[in-house]
């Protein structure tokens, strides 16, 4: 039983970076710099937790606005924060950091390093008994987490690329800030439990799945673009 509990917790994790690393067909990550920014996105749970667990404690409001407060806040721009951190001390300025599919791969190995002891925190400890968190947490929060990672990476790649200095500041920004919105909405739907906002649930989620898939192409493209580019110009030269 326990071990059933330990595959469906790590297993998702596992799968959705697999796939997200496939996707880097023409200029593939060091692999253990890809551990090494997961093993870090995995170990911040810890601060992380200690910073939520301080900002539930000076939550003052009450109703919707503490559903708002935990989603965005506590939640919302903690987890985002930490997650962006380990990209930016680990991954970003490493000379592997070459192409802007890479800023998706990092954050996204990042975010699911996160997500997977979070998913070990409440299906194997918390909720052992209840076989459907696993099973909401797997189809749910923790493609969640990485389709947050991939709106992170989306703009740390435009940061790193930009050459005006205001625009790499906007971007890193938006590095934090989208996530952490959408991180705060899909939360507080949830949380509210407002008829009409759950209704409006599985469309944000899809939106969420549409908007990033783009982005994921439009990397993939450039970087196969790229990759198609380089290959000719040795061709030319033999």
């Amino acid at each position: 039983m326990i071990t059933r509990l330990w595959i469906i917790a790590i297993a998702p994790g596992i799968a959705l970076a697999m796939a997200v690393y496939l996707t880097d067909r023409y200029d593939k990550e060091p692999p253990i710099l890809l551990i090494k920014v997961f093993l870090s996105g995995a170990l911040i749970v810890i601060p992380t937790v200690l910073v939520e667990r301080m900002l539930m404690s000076i939550n003052v409001f009450g109703g919707i606005f503490s559903a708002a407060y935990t989603a965005f806040i506590v939640a919302g721009f903690t987890e985002e924060f930490f997650k962006r951190s380990v990209v930016l001390k680990v991954a970003y300025k490493h000379r592997a950091f070459d192409e802007k599919l890479d800023g998706i791969v990092y954050a996204v190995f990042a975010a699911l390093g996160f997500a997977t002891v979070e998913n070990i925190m409440y299906v194997v400890f918390r909720f052992s008994s209840n076989p459907m968190v696993g099973l909401y947490r797997g189809i749910l929060s923790v493609p969640a987490h990485m389709l947050f990672g991939v709106t992170m990476g989306y703009y740390l790649s435009l940061s790193k690329f930009s050459g005006n200095e205001r625009e790499r500041k906007s971007y890193l920004r938006k590095a934090l800030v989208v996530p952490m919105i959408f991180h705060g909405i899909f939360n507080f739907i949830l949380m509210s439990r407002i008829p009409i906002l759950m209704i409006l649930f599985i469309p944000f989620v899809i939106y969420l799945w549409i908007i990033n898939l783009r982005r994921l192409n439009e990397y993939t493209n450039e970087s196969r673009d790229s990759y198609e580019r380089v290959k000719k110009h040795r061709d030319d030269q033999q």
